[in-house]
């Protein structure tokens, strides 16, 4: 920070709404940047706060930077910053769990696809992720802070305990990793748990799945009874579809037998598309 940006909005942080805020420029840098260049690029905060990250994005030169924030203290002091008068900084204030981020998008004069990139509240990270990776082209590369747990939920592959439905859908429209922890104490309040900045590249076009929908039906079916064989975790799904579970799964290539954490994207992609054609 330079002796002329505006300081970070005052007020203490709320337990009711998820708020840990972050203050170290370094982290701040690292997490604006975690998704590539932001240079020019519309990007999309949640849960600005007291403003680091927002003034981290506005210093690497983001184009637009759309702040959802539902605190009126931090959004109302927000409005007051010099990019919000010249356009750079919009600031919306609502509940991120209810924005049409199109429209929000669009009417805050954004380019697509936009970046999300955000220190998310605690308890709305998970939603916000799933309705994220459920979005359209308008979406681009996300950097998102949550919970390390839940950070290890979206990026896991097969095999792993953290192996479940969040990344399934994550793998399915996207590249993810883990760019880096960070421990309670980086927080201020300190939270309880370690957090992580998960990293979403979208993939091309063509090989992102479309279906997410069923996709994640599936998936959840498979998972909700994950020490369960297959043949029996996906039994009650295949009955409201009328179908044999153990004959969707060996014509789909998959043991019925095997379990949950064992299949690979791609048989995930197979068995929601049997399924919706059934």
């Amino acid at each position: 920070m330079s002796e002329d940006d505006p300081p970070f909005t005052q007020g203490r942080a709320r337990k009711a709404l998820g708020q840990h805020f972050l203050f170290d420029p370094d982290i701040l840098r690292r997490t604006a940047l975690a998704a590539g260049p932001v240079e020019g690029r519309t990007v999309i905060e949640v849960g600005p706060g007291p403003g680091g990250l927002t003034r981290a994005l506005l210093n690497e030169g983001a184009g637009k930077v759309i702040a959802v924030e539902a605190d009126d203290r931090f959004a109302n002091a927000l409005e007051t910053w010099p990019e919000a008068k010249d356009g750079r900084l919009h600031i919306h204030n609502a509940d991120a769990r209810k924005v049409d981020w199109p429209k929000l998008v669009s009417c805050a004069g954004g380019t697509q696809p936009a970046m999300i990139i955000a220190n998310l509240p605690y308890n709305v990270g998970t939603p916000l992720a799933v309705n994220w990776l459920k979005a359209g082209s308008w979406r681009g590369e996300m950097a998102l802070m949550f919970q390390k747990e839940v950070a290890e939920r979206l990026v896991a592959g097969p095999g792993s305990p953290h192996y479940g439905r969040l990344a399934v859908l994550a793998h399915a429209v996207s590249n993810p990793h883990i760019a880096f922890t960070l421990p309670p104490g980086a927080f201020k309040p300190p939270p309880k748990v370690d957090s992580a900045v998960a990293v979403l590249v979208p993939l091309q076009p063509e090989k992102q799945f479309e279906d997410l929908a069923t996709l994640e039906k599936v998936a959840a079916a498979a998972f909700g009874q994950r020490r369960k064989m297959l043949r029996a975790s996906l039994k009650s799904l295949a009955k409201t579809k009328g179908i044999d579970a153990t004959e969707w799964l060996e014509n789909c290539g998959i043991d019925p037998t095997a379990r949950a954490e064992t299949l690979l994207q791609i048989q995930f992609r197979a068995l929601a598309t049997a399924f919706a054609d059934a």
